[in-house]
Parts: C-alpha cells; structure tokens; sequence
C-alpha cells in the first residue's frame, strides 16, 4: 500500500503566470482543466474555506477508485472524505450508504445531508426510524447494514460506497463485531471510506482493510486545525502543563517523554503538597496550616471553575464528570450560586427555541420531565449533558450549545462519542471513571477523545484543555496523557448465534469459516505469537514461586489438592443433575426454615452467613409451622421469601432464585425480643453476635450437591482418600491450599496460552466451530443446512438472541397479552446499572411471572450446554442472564399507565425509560418477524409496540 502524503492543493500554482515559461504555461492550464473535470474541484466549490490535506489526499484517492481509511484527531474534519464519497455516487448514478455507530449521529448526519442534497435524496434507517430508505444516500446505523447484508436485501443493489464513521468501535467489546462482519461481508464492488480517530496502529488495520477490501489507502493526520494547550488549575490560579509547548500545544521536543516537559512549578506544587499535614492539604480556600501558613492548593469549586473561564474568556466550555448524578448536582450549583451567563436578549433567544422544539410534548408531562428547572439553566447558559436526559432535551441542549445560548455543559464521557458540539474549552475534574466494575484510570485514548472537543475550527484560534487539581494529582502521569495522542486498535469480534446460522446459510460451514479466518481479531491474533511467548516466560516464573509456597512438609500436596478437586468436580456434576428435583427439595428446605436458624445462602448478590428472621411462608404453612401473624410476602407462588439478616448487617428478603439447591439450618440464635430491623444499632449488634457464633462454620458442608452426594459412593471414596492424605492433617492446610489454587489457575492458564502458541492460527474458527456444535445439538443446524428453527434464529439480532429464539420454539410466551410480552421481552434488552439493593425486582403477576421464571430456566439451560461446549461468556460469546428489572415499568407503560406513575414506580430517568423503551420495541419488531406462521404471537408483539410507542416514546427522535 502507498502510505505516503500527497500535500498538494489542487487550487494552487508555484508560480504566478508572469513567472511561466510557455510551456509550463501550457502545462499548468492543462492541469487546471483536467482538475476542473475532476469530481473533487467542483466538490471543493461547495466549501467556503480549502480543504486540508490529508483531505485532498483521501479525496483523490477515493476518485481514483481506491478504499482509503483516515484516521485523524477529533473536530480535524474527517467527514469531509465521507462527504465526498456521497458527492461521488450521487454524481455516478450509484448509492452510497453512511453508517455511524449510534442513532443520535445518524439523525444529525441525515439532518447535514439533506440540508445540501435536499430531502428527496436523502434516506435515514435507525432501529426506531424509516425515512426515504430507498433513496440514493442512506444515513443508518451500522447494525442496519449488518442486516441488510444477511437478510441480501434488494437496498444492496446499485450500492457504490459505503462510508464507516468511527470506525474505531469495532473495538467495542459488546458492539465491536458489527463493523467487522459489514466489512467482511460487503461485495468487492463497494468501496469502503473508514474514518477513525488517530490510533496507533492504523497501518496494521489498514493492512488487514488492504487484505479483505482490496486496494486502501492509509491516510494519518496528527495535525489539529485548532491547537490545544493543557492547563492544571488549582486554587485560584491556572497553571500551563508544559513548560515550552509546541505550537500545537504539545511538548516540544519532548513527544517521546512527555513528562520530562511538564510545567517545574507544578512539580513543586505536587511535591509540596505531599509534605503538609494531609489532615489539611487540599480542602478549601481560605484553610490555613498549624504554623499559621495559608493553604493555597484546593481543588476549585465548579462555580469558581465557570467564573474564572468566563472571566478569561475561555467559554463555552464542557465539564466532563463521570456521573450523572454529578452533572445535575454541577447545575444546581451554578444555578445556586445566582451566576448568569446569558444577556438578556440571548436568554429570550433561548426560551423560544426551546418553546418550539418541545411543543410535542404534553403538558401534564412537563413537570414529570423537569421541563421547568431545566429551562431556568438553560436560559442562564448552563445545561447537564448525560444519557439519563429525555433524548430530546439532549438535543435541544446540543443545538443550543452550537449557537452559543448555552455557555457550560455538565457532561458524561457518553457526549465524546461523535456528537459534533465542540467548545473552546473542556474542563476534567477527575482522571478516574467507574468503569462498570471499578475506579479505574482513564486511558490516553479517552483522555485525548475527551479534550479533542476543545477549539472550534473556524471559530477559536486555539483550545484549552483544563484538568482540575487532585489531591495526589501527578503531573508527570497527567503529562503522558496528554502528551500521548493515540491508542492502538483491538478487535472485539466474536461469533454469535445469529452469525453462525446467517453465515452457514449464506456460504456453509467450511466456507464461512474461511470467512471468519478474515477478520481483524484474527489478523491481531497471528501477529501476537511473541506476546504470548512473553507472558508464558512470566508465567512459568509465577509457578515456579506458587509451586515453593504450596509445598507441605507430610507429603505431596499437588496430590492432596487433586483429590479436592475429584470431589469438588463431582459434587458439581452431581449438582448439575436433576434440577426440577433439586429445586422442589430446595423450596422444601426454605419451606422448613424457622426464626433464628443460621445459615449459608448459596449464591445470589447476599450470598453468605445469613439469620432468618421471617421464612417468608404463606398464611397456611405459616399457620402450619406454628408461626402467627401475616408477616409474608405476597408474592410467594414461587416459593417462600425469607427475610434474612445478613453478616454484613443488611436486612434483606430473599427469593427462591437464591437458592439453587437445599439449604440446611447449621446454628440456632435466639433473636432479641427488643431486635428492630429498621435500627443500624440492632442490625450491627446482632449481625456482630451471628458472625461470633457461626463465623467459623465452613459453607463446604452446606453447599449444592450433598442431597444426592451423601449416597455416591464416587464421593465416599473421594472423602475417604482426602482424610486419609497425610496433607490433610496440616495445620497450614489452608495456607497451602490457597497457594495451590493460584498455581492451579496460573498453570490453567498457561496451558492455554501455549495452546494459542501451538496453534497460532484458526482461533476465531474453533469457537466458530463449538457454536455451530452447539447450535446442532440444539437443532437450528444439521451440517450445512439451516433448520426452520435456525432461520428464524437468524431474523433475531441482539445479545440474547439464542434464549428468543429458544422461547418462541418453547411457546414460552403464548397466551400472553400484549403488555406481558413486553414484560417479558423486556428480559431481553435490558441491563440494570448497577446491583440493586432492593431485593428481586418487581414483576407482573399471572402468565407474565411464569412466563419470566420459564425464561430464566431456559436460560439455565442454554448456560450449562454453553459450558459444555466451552463457550465463553465472559468472552463475549454466550448468552448473558436475562435481567428482570425493566419487566414491571414496561408492562406497565404498555399498559396505558401515565408517565409520572411509571417512572416514579421505576425510579428511573426519564432519557433511560426512552431508551431501554426504544430498544424493547426493536426486539419486539423481530419477534414479530421471527414468529412465521405463529399468527397470535405476532399480532401479540404488533399490539405490545404499539402500546409502547406513545406519549414520551413518540415523541422522542433520538433512542
């Protein structure tokens, strides 16, 4: 491939006529003319300032008829080349699709479009929104297009270009595998433009592109129109990151070295720090040591941070904070503190735009919406920003931040992704962000997507990227952020269900298999042999040091371990069998629990030492076992709901799902007479006096399989051999027991990297190759042939496409109402947050409740053959537990409720009830097309969307 640079811009000349010779007169005028024929110079007449360029360079190349992938920073203009791909096929008579990775850019994409081709030949095709789809450019999600291919849609035909905005998610873990799989399947005949952010490795995708697409050129700028300077402010004043920046703002002569440019008087600032009392280093403005010094370093307040731009003329700026709850608290703060940032005029301006663009949505739910306080911010400039936001408040926000009528934004990482809203300034208050299972370190790829948003092209001479103090703040580590533009690109792609059955039909085992062989993942995976031998190497070294510390004086302590393992494995196997009776005895055990019995729950986010206080009973075996009074809970057609009080001092009622197998009470524990649940003091003293009675009890004797273990003489033997073990009788039993897990594990998982290097091909293939396996026993394949069922699994598009499909197959969810189905479809979508304390979630009552429990049983199900067959969810591949907490605020939406009734009982945002809404109406839209010939259940899903896409929903155009 040709990486070189072509700079030249086709509007200018090295000398002026005057200076030509006749001939070089001759020759410049025959140039001219051939540009002027070109598509590209009459392309650049549409734009009132000259290209870049890496523009012109991506640009001629795709008129010459080559691929080309860009990768530039943030706000530099990528879209321009997408743009031109567009002018290129509406003047050839071709089609040209382009796809973006979320629906918010596609509607702002399409809105861009049809302001310069005019509505009737522009098209948009999200999950929720078909407009004009037969037209010659199509704006859609890349979902969309995944589609499209595998269902061979007749769309296809005549398509000429395809361009791939942020083409950088393919490293998306959940979503990632989209783009490759649109890339892999496009015919050869459609030229692919892929726009990305600056990586590090965009040579590497580019050679794969070059490989799968044929020509493509790669074209890298690390140039940004608009300089960014890197600021820390701290106190009250602004310092400079860098001691003698660039002119682009990075550290000159330093690139390689970051740290080794930072600002001395921030180092000293740092240093400084660290040597006061932490007591009183960093808490406020005014505070003042024990010797009588002021304190001047604090972290400055958002008010304080919004004055001090504003005075500096450093507005409008974008607070990122990584929370939501964060960015409503940062307005209410500058709303608090009276600051106004608006004239007048402007806030007049203001409040008529807003008028209008929220004319939709009804009265009696403006209050609900927090319409009212979210209009006073905005009036006064200040706006939050988050996914939590109706999605058209969001895009009021976005409109009236472009105009300059909102000054500060408050905002999530979400605004990062695509959204054209570029400010003067981007202010980080924190370097760490929760990301789903910790606080973890944002990486120099977030951080240089994240303040890519500061210096408007055309509008700011440079931009400003401020990074609030910390206390423990390190300059030399926030210099390598900054000073590290790029991040490398990693695949994500897996194959799933509904790829495996699309592929088989469309090509066959072996053939698809050859096709999978092509994706980027595996193009990463053969070049990273030297990788793993490195990791093998620290490894080996890791066991060598286990392997010291399990050692055990009486005897052979590996020996020992293994035979835990035997009887580990076949307590496991034996748990694994008979589950309907396994749970009759565990609802039998529950059934038998009594006030003040101690015991193990199994498994669960409470898992662990638990006193009951209540077994949860109905009234007549409440009435059975002695125990008076209604304390119950209604919802025990499945079962009793013990409450329990946990060692951790929660109270907490528990459901059958809790239990998986028999539970046993291992300790009695008078509970007080004077016991209040609601008190932190009675909770903590009696969780204080269970953890001393019972602490010491070990749950291995509690634990799934004994019911059936007692009796297998399998187990007895094992028993009998670990007794006898000299190993057994050590008092550092445990000790070394640890240690010989970790060397399990380490061994585990070296073997497999050694596997990878013994094989270092093929690997996206073989689990390929154990989906299909598992797809055949389940009889969606038989060879190469796709079964009825199998095709209907490949019209079902989502992470638990396999459990859909299973529960149409099951009759799972006939007879269901409308408004059950989408309780239960529900399931399917959605993804609670974060654990919620609050016990089961609530579900509709009746065929909904069943319908939900056989749900979750079948997935069970599919989770155990998923094991089997080696298939990893964790991975990416697999099916995820369906999540039951969306259920009661669905069913009760579709069922007509209002929106202050369902979102109060949800305790959700009004911007995630839209959104896990809109997602629950596309898979309904599949179930319906999955259905066939079962005419109920899709006249049911019909009837559920439709009771779904009201009010709120209707109105709402960005999902």
């Amino acid at each position: 491939m040709d990486h070189q640079h072509n700079t030249r811009d086709p509007r200018s000349s090295a000398l002026s006529a005057e200076e030509m010779s006749p001939a070089e007169a001759y020759s410049a005028a025959r140039r001219r003319a051939q540009e002027q024929a070109s598509a590209l110079y009459g392309f650049q007449e549409l734009y009132d300032f000259p290209l870049d360029p890496f523009q012109i360079e991506a640009c001629e190349a795709l008129e010459a008829g080559s691929g080309v992938l860009v990768a530039a920073p943030t706000g530099s203009g990528k879209t321009i080349v997408g743009e031109f791909a567009v002018h290129l096929a509406l003047q050839s008579g071709r089609k040209c699709f382009y796809t973006t990775p979320i629906k918010a850019l596609s509607n702002q994409k399409y809105a861009d479009l049809v302001k310069r081709y005019g509505a009737a030949k522009v098209g948009l095709l999200t999950g929720d929104n078909s407009v004009n789809g037969d037209a010659p450019v199509v704006v859609m999600t890349t979902e969309v297009l995944r589609n499209m291919l595998y269902a061979g849609s007749q769309a296809l035909d005549g398509l000429g270009y395809v361009v791939m905005d942020e083409v950088h998610y393919l490293a998306d873990r959940f979503r990632g595998a989209v783009w490759e799989e649109v890339i892999i399947h496009l015919p050869e005949s459609v030229t692919l433009v892929s726009l990305s952010a600056t990586v590090s490795n965009a040579e590497e995708f580019g050679d794969w592109l070059d490989t799968v697409r044929g020509g493509t050129k790669v074209i890298v700028s690390e140039h940004r129109p608009v300089p960014l300077w890197q600021h820390v402010m701290a106190g009250n004043r602004m310092y400079d990151l860098f001691s003698n920046p660039d002119v682009d703002g990075r550290p000159k002569g330093n690139q390689k070295n970051p740290a080794k440019a930072v600002n001395p008087e921030l180092v000293r600032l740092a240093r400084s720090e660290g040597d006061r009392n932490p007591r009183f280093a960093g808490r406020g403005r005014g505070r003042t040591m024990p010797n009588g010094r002021p304190n001047r370093i604090w972290t400055p307040g958002r008010v304080d941070v919004i004055d001090r731009l504003d005075a500096e003329g450093l507005l409008p700026a974008i607070t990122f904070i990584f929370s939501r709850a964060g960015c409503e608290a940062a307005v209410q703060q500058v709303l608090g503190s009276g600051l106004r940032l608006n004239s007048e005029q402007e806030r007049r301006q203001v409040r008529t735009i807003v008028e209008e663009r929220c004319a939709a949505i009804p009265d009696e739910d403006l209050h609900v919406l927090g319409y009212f306080e979210w209009l006073d911010a905005l009036e006064r400039g200040v706006a939050a920003h988050h996914a939590g936001m109706l999605p058209r408040f969001k895009e009021v926000v976005e409109e009236l931040f472009l105009q300059g009528l909102v000054k500060a934004v408050f905002a999530t990482e979400t605004l990062a992704l695509g959204i054209n809203m570029p400010a003067r300034s981007v202010v980080l208050e924190k370097l760490v962000k929760w990301n789903g299972e910790s606080h973890a370190d944002i990486t120099p790829g977030e951080y240089t997507q994240l303040t890519g948003r500061a210096g408007r092209r055309g509008i700011d001479v440079e931009g400003h990227a401020v990074v609030l103090w910390q206390r423990g703040i390190n300059p030399e580590a926030l210099a390598g952020l900054a000073g590290t533009r790029t991040y490398p690109l990693r695949s994500s792609f897996k194959p799933s269900y509904n790829m495996a059955v699309n592929l088989v039909a469309q090509f066959g085992r072996h053939r698809s298999r050859e096709l999978l062989e092509t994706s980027f993942a595996q193009f990463q995976a053969d070049r990273s042999v030297v990788g793993i031998a490195r990791q093998v190497q620290r490894n080996e070294e890791g066991l060598a040091g286990y392997e010291e510390a399990m050692t055990c004086h009486l005897g052979d302590f590996d020996e020992y371990m293994s035979l835990r393992r035997q009887l580990k494995d076949r307590e496991n196997e034996l748990a694994r069998e008979g589950s309907s009776q396994r749970r009759a005895a565990a609802v039998e055990s529950v059934e038998a629990l009594k006030p003040g019995d101690v015991i193990h729950v199994p498994t669960g986010r409470f898992a662990g030492l638990a006193l009951v206080l209540d077994p949860g009973l109905p009234p007549v075996t409440r009435s059975r076992a002695g125990l008076r009074g209604p304390r119950t809970h209604p919802d025990y057609d499945d079962g009793p709901r013990p409450v329990v009080l946990t060692a951790e001092r929660q109270v907490k009622r528990l459901a059958m799902i809790d239990f998986p197998h028999p539970v046993v009470a291992i300790e009695r524990l008078r509970i007080p007479k004077s016991f209040n649940p609601r008190s932190p003091q009675s909770r903590r003293d009696l969780a204080s006096t269970l953890r001393t009675k019972a602490g010491h009890l070990e749950p291995e004797r509690f634990r799934k399989g004994r019911a059936a273990a007692a009796d297998d003489p399998e187990i007895s033997r094992l028993r009998t051999e670990l007794r006898a073990h000299p190993c057994h009788g050590c008092n550092e039993r445990e000790d070394h027991a640890r240690w010989a897990e970790r060397y399990h594990r380490l061994h585990r998982d070296t073997e497999v990297l050694e596997r990878k290097m013994r094989s270092r091909t093929h690997t996206i293939a073989r689990t390929f190759d154990r989906v299909c396996a598992l797809l055949t026993d389940l009889g969606y394949l038989s060879g190469d042939t796709v079964t009825a069922d199998g095709k209907r699994l490949g019209r079902l598009y989502g992470e638990l496409d396999l459990l859909a499909s299973e529960c149409i197959r099951e009759g799972v969810w006939k007879g269901l109402a409308a408004a059950e189905l989408a309780a239960c479809a529900s399931a399917l979508v959605y993804e609670s947050r974060q654990a919620d304390d609050a016990g089961a979630p609530r579900v509709p009552e009746g065929n909904a409740k069943e319908a939900l429990g056989r749900m979750v049983r079948i997935w069970g199900h599919l989770d155990a053959l998923e094991e089997q067959h080696r298939i990893n969810t964790a991975e990416g591949v697999g099916q995820r537990e369906p999540d039951l907490g969306f259920a009661w605020a669905a069913y009760r939406w579709a069922l007509g409720h209002s929106l202050d009734q369902v979102l109060r009982d949800a305790e959700m945002p009004a911007g995630d009830f839209v959104r896990w809404t809109k997602q629950l109406i596309d898979v309904l839209g599949q179930i319906q097309d999955a259905a066939g010939e079962d005419v109920e259940l899709r006249a049911t899903a019909r009837k559920a969307v439709d009771g779904l896409r009201r009010g709120i929903i209707a109105y709402s155009s960005v999902g």
